[in-house]
């Protein structure tokens, strides 16, 4: 990656925000990370931007890690696994065809679509009553169809722009995870999917010296953000978290469009 070029106040402060954001994303609403997203691409060329976030996001991971590190359900991960690998190599692919402005609305357009499907199926759900839309969450979270589908576009879209949290997100939801289960559940996810893309972009040429120093200068603000998360989480009940991710789902996703 070539130097980056200087950067104005406002755009630093637009880094800023966005590494607050992904702080807070991490550890209480992981539909933030999405904007985070969006808000470097604003300020870096779309394909750098995602380099210069994924040492955040580990980052991120790792406080996320040692906060939830009692609340993983690693059987769930380990169903996912295949197709995360698979949406991971398509995204790594993909990222040697397509151009910025491409990437972003194709992504945007795909979680769109994947958000209004996921609503559709818990609206289903909760017609069915408690009782049998708790079972529902259970088979939906056993489905291979679901795994496939949101594993891979997982694991896609985080490759290619950093955008996987709305597809775990949906996939999450609509499985019935209480707040601290979904937290620590995609905590471990993301560390281990961040971690396998960091070859990736080594290779693609994406990270080096110059996006690293940047990464250095967003580690404070990123802490504030984990802490500040860590104290809203506490006090968040299931129905609002799950109100909140969507909501922030779908805004981060029309934001990708434009």
């Amino acid at each position: 990656m070539s130097a980056f070029p200087d950067l104005t106040a406002a755009q630093w402060s637009v880094l800023v925000i966005a590494a607050v954001f992904v702080g807070i994303a991490k550890t209480a609403l992981p539909g933030l990370a999405t904007l985070s997203v969006a808000l470097f691409a604003a300020v870096l060329p779309a394909r750098e931007s995602t380099a210069v976030m994924v040492p955040l996001l580990i980052a991120g991971d790792l406080y996320a890690i040692w906060m939830y590190r009692h609340d993983v359900d690693w059987r769930t991960l380990g169903r996912l696994a295949p197709a995360i690998l698979v949406g991971l190599g398509t995204g790594a692919l993909v990222l040697w065809r397509i151009d910025d402005a491409g990437m972003k609305r194709m992504i945007g357009i795909i979680l769109l679509l994947l958000t209004a499907a996921t609503l559709w199926m818990m609206r289903r759900r909760g017609r069915r009553g408690p009782g049998r839309g708790a079972g529902t969450a259970r088979t939906f979270s056993r489905s291979p169809v679901a795994r496939w589908v949101y594993g891979s576009l997982g694991g896609f879209t985080t490759m290619v722009a950093n955008a996987g949290g709305p597809p775990m997100t949906m996939y999450f939801v609509a499985s019935g995870f209480d707040v601290m289960r979904f937290m620590g559940t995609q905590a471990y996810f993301f560390f281990l999917v961040n971690v396998t893309k960091m070859p990736f972009q080594i290779g693609l040429g994406l990270i080096s010296a110059h996006s690293l120093r940047l990464d250095a200068v967003l580690l404070a603000p990123l802490v504030v953000g984990a802490l500040a998360g860590g104290f809203v989480i506490r006090r968040m009940s299931t129905t609002v978290f799950d109100v909140l991710v969507i909501a922030l789902t779908v805004f981060s996703s029309v934001f990708l469009l434009f």
